[in-house]
């Protein structure tokens, strides 16, 4: 019979230890500066990702710790990057955070605008219908073709010599 008392008190010792390990999670960490309204998207075309971020603000822009002009020099880039902005009429609502790398200026731009669309989404879902208005919800799946063995390149053939 003692051991029975003592297998109960071994469960009941169990029990509450799992109360406490539940108890003692730890909390997500908050970074200085950052507010509790902030909006992340990800946007991808060819090889470039971006990482973007919206939070309340004047409509400031920093790209990889840029501005805007210093880090996409000509103005059709910049404006294809504040197209989901201007269908939405949010331009200077948002200061936008954005961290990118991979492939050209131009496939990084569109990868800024997919990542600021889908962030506009998570703002407030009645954007969906402008956004898709414009296909700015839409990721364009076009990637490089590999290159083939015995080729020089993914199509090209060498010269075809008949003798």
């Amino acid at each position: 019979m003692a051991t029975n008392q003592e297998d109960s008190i071994v469960s009941d010792e169990q029990q509450p230890a799992t109360e406490t390990v539940a108890e003692a999670a730890p909390r997500p960490v908050r970074r200085a500066g950052a507010t509790s309204e902030q909006y992340n998207g990800l946007g991808r075309r060819k090889t470039s990702v971006a990482r973007v971020t919206l939070q309340p603000g004047q409509g400031r822009w920093v790209v990889n710790g840029r501005t805007l002009e210093d880090y996409f020099p000509r103005a059709v880039l910049r404006q294809s990057l504040s197209q989901p902005l201007a269908v939405t009429d949010t331009q200077s609502r948002w200061d936008i955070r954005v961290n990118v790398n991979g492939g050209g200026l131009r496939g990084q731009a569109d990868a800024v605008r997919l990542g600021i669309a889908r962030a506009l989404l998570k703002v407030d879902e009645d954007y969906r219908v402008r956004l898709r208005g414009q296909e700015l919800l839409t990721r364009d799946p076009r990637e490089v073709e590999r290159k083939k063995p015995g080729r020089p390149k993914a199509r090209k053939r060498f010269q075809f010599s008949k003798r």
